[in-house]
């Protein structure tokens, strides 16, 4: 049997743990963006008194749960939920919402 070299061994485990050697889940944002749906509705569209997101801009939901992060902005709980998520889960996420449709107001 032949010996395969170590520096080629290596470089293909890390090819095979590479994030882009594998195809992203499609429904991941979706799926991560489940965990808001309790306070800011399905697909970003809160009611009552919760911040919708559904429509708001990546960048400004990024900002916002950076201010979560960091204590800047007081809340309850998000300074918790955010700090479980990595930056680019927030992307994903941020990215999401960004992509829903807002509900027009009802009368």
């Amino acid at each position: 049997m032949r010996k395969i070299p170590a520096p080629l061994v290596a470089a293909a485990l890390l090819a095979l743990a590479s994030p882009w050697s594998h195809a992203q889940d499609p429904n991941l944002a979706r799926n991560l963006a489940a965990t808001c749906a309790n306070c800011h509705g399905t697909n970003g569209n809160a009611q009552g008194d919760m911040k919708p997101l559904a429509g708001v801009p990546a960048e400004k939901i990024l900002a916002l749960l950076a201010d979560y992060r960091s204590g800047a902005q007081p809340a309850t709980i998000m300074h918790q939920i955010v700090k479980g998520y990595t930056e680019d889960q927030l992307k994903l996420v941020a990215g999401y919402y960004a992509a829903q449709k807002p509900q027009t107001p009802r009368k």
